[in-house]
């Protein structure tokens, strides 16, 4: 297996959209968001429609992270192109960009990061429909996620089942308030050097390279948990831990 990147069997296109829903998003995060879309191979030989599978990351994730090379791996882009190259059924694939300034948004509408499921539904699904030749029903339109992307996987098809009809979460997240409990003591402790505000934790993570000292993700992690439910609590950085 070589180490750099190869000529794939289908295309990838790289777009770039200018999102109307997260445009003045509170976090001032980019309106402009990266999107990749993959069209399988013999998709610019005839007129044919495919059905579409939307990937989408992790906490921390990016687009351009799913053409992360590791040692003796394939990337995903290049594993996804294999699969259809051997012969699986067409499909595209539209990679799509939710980052924001804490590093994620769980592609949820939040008035503490910004409307990412709305521009997932409303923006990213109408433009592909509209630009690719899509079979577009939720029949033939699927999410798939891992971790927090798993997350957003799982939720999309419940909120807008007459968009996605299918789902695979991958370690998605779940059972908050068991999974993130243990660190809330963890945090409150290592949050006694900014007197116990987060706020000035968040200033201090942001003015030097991350995670360089002690601590840092269990902070970054409680600090992530806090963000905007779907209720319309403000997630921003805020709160005070107690001793």
């Amino acid at each position: 297996m070589l180490p750099w990147e190869g000529d794939l069997a289908g295309r990838l296109d790289r777009h770039t959209l200018e999102s109307e829903l997260l445009r003045g998003n509170p976090l001032g995060d980019p309106h402009e968001r990266p999107l990749w879309v993959y069209v399988p191979p013999g998709y610019d030989d005839g007129d044919e429609r495919y059905p579409v599978v939307y990937v989408i990351q992790g906490y921390t994730g990016h687009v351009a992270m799913w053409a992360n090379r590791t040692p003796f791996r394939q990337t995903f882009l290049e594993t996804a192109d294999a699969v259809f190259a051997g012969g699986a059924p067409g499909c595209v694939v539209v990679y799509v960009d939710a980052w924001t300034a804490y590093g994620g948004s769980q592609f949820v509408d939040s008035p503490g990061t910004g409307r990412y499921h709305s521009y997932l539904c409303d923006e990213v699904v109408p433009w592909v429909d509209a630009y690719y030749r899509t079979v577009p029903a939720a029949g033939s339109r699927a999410i798939a996620g891992k971790s927090s992307g798993g997350f957003g996987a799982m939720i999309t098809p419940m909120l807008r089942p007459d968009l996605f009809g299918a789902l695979a979460t991958h370690a998605g997240d779940s059972l908050y308030e068991l999974s993130y409990i243990q660190d809330f003591g963890k945090a409150a402790r290592a949050l006694r050097g900014y007197d116990q505000d987060i706020a000035k934790w968040w200033a201090d993570f942001r003015s030097r390279p991350a995670f360089t000292k002690r601590r840092t993700r269990r902070s970054c992690s409680c600090s992530a948990s806090r963000r905007a439910s779907r209720r319309g609590r403000t997630g921003r950085p805020s709160c005070r831990a107690t001793r």
